[in-house]
């Protein structure tokens, strides 16, 4: 004999049939997933704190949340090679789903913690020649990321301080000898030197002591100039740099924006905030299927120029007009 269901009753079932895919969406957690940060400068570093800023910006437009489908573990690590080593540890011991990090050495902790956990890197000068990767188009194994620059830049890096300060005739170049980038930046430098007619001196970047009375030393001679490269021990020493070439009346040139807005001569490189966000992209794919080994190592695609009219002006220097139309930013 058929059932018979009243008007009623049908209503109420069809609701209540309704009503179950959202209450099954409603219990649904949404997954958790964590990606350990380790940092080549000190937590109070305000141009770090201002790319991860771009970085977690990067990561919600693209649906990641802290606190609803995301959780940030951060360590500092300072250029200190012992602290990178003990924070990869820790961060790998949380079982993060990735791992994002800033410069080679920290890559290198990162890589002796796990060659399985991904790995993606922002500001490596040369990830093939040092070793972190197979090559830019095919990284290979569980790393990829974004380079700052090539070791041409190096040589305009030269060239610019030339421009703003013709008179120099004598070069420090500020670089971190434990980097396998120094070195390849320095020799950029010195196959540039002949055409400027510039004698450069290498001073290698430490402790603020060795800085200090190196730069002191160089400074006692005329007509010198400085170069500061990349690397995490000049951002380390960024206000101590500056002061010392303001100090010692010394036209420098350094790697990036940060260094002229704290008041800095000159700087041309990368804009790191874009490379982080960058990196947010590699880090959303990877945590959506894709893997590192399949992401090519990318270069920047957009360089600034940045001049400081205050500190030229305090330096007796006279800006060419030329100069001044090819800056991003003219800071007076």
């Amino acid at each position: 004999m058929p059932v018979i269901i009243g008007r009623r009753e049908l209503i109420a079932a069809l609701g209540g049939a309704a009503a179950w895919p959202l209450a099954a969406r409603a219990q649904q957690v949404e997954r958790m997933r964590r990606i350990g940060v380790l940092m080549n400068s000190t937590a109070d570093d305000a141009v770090s704190q201002d790319r991860l800023r771009g970085f977690v910006q990067g990561l919600q437009e693209l649906g990641w949340t802290v606190g609803r489908n995301l959780q940030i573990d951060y360590r500092w690590g300072a250029g200190n090679v012992e602290r990178y080593r003990t924070f990869a540890a820790e961060l790998v011991a949380l079982a993060p789903d990735i791992l994002m990090t800033v410069g080679a050495p920290a890559v290198e902790a990162l890589q002796r913690a796990t060659r399985t956990v991904p790995i993606v890197f922002a500001t490596v000068t040369d990830p093939v020649g040092g070793g972190l990767v197979a090559s830019l188009a095919r990284p290979g194994g569980n790393t990829t990321g974004f380079t700052i620059s090539e070791y041409g830049l190096s040589g305009k890096w030269l060239e610019l301080l030339k421009e703003i300060a013709p008179r120099v005739m004598r070069a420090a170049v500020l670089r971190d000898p434990a980097l396998a980038q120094g070195s390849g930046q320095l020799g950029a430098i010195q196959s540039a030197a002949p055409s400027f007619g510039v004698e450069l001196r290498p001073i290698d970047v430490r402790d603020a002591g060795d800085i200090e009375r190196a730069v002191t030393a160089f400074a006692r001679g005329s007509n010198g100039g400085l170069i500061v490269t990349q690397g995490a021990s000049s951002a380390l020493h960024r206000d101590l740099l500056i002061t010392l070439a303001a100090r010692h009346q010394l036209p420098a040139i350094y790697p990036n924006r940060p260094f002229v807005i704290r008041g800095g001569l000159i700087s041309y490189g990368d804009v790191s905030t874009d490379v982080f966000r960058l990196a947010a992209g590699y880090v959303d794919r990877i945590l959506k299927g894709e893997k590192p080994a399949d992401l090519p190592v990318q270069a920047p695609t957009k360089y600034e120029l940045t001049i400081n009219l205050k500190t030229a002006k305090a330096l007796g220097l006279d800006v060419p007009a030329s100069l001044l139309a090819r800056a991003d930013e003219v800071i007076e």
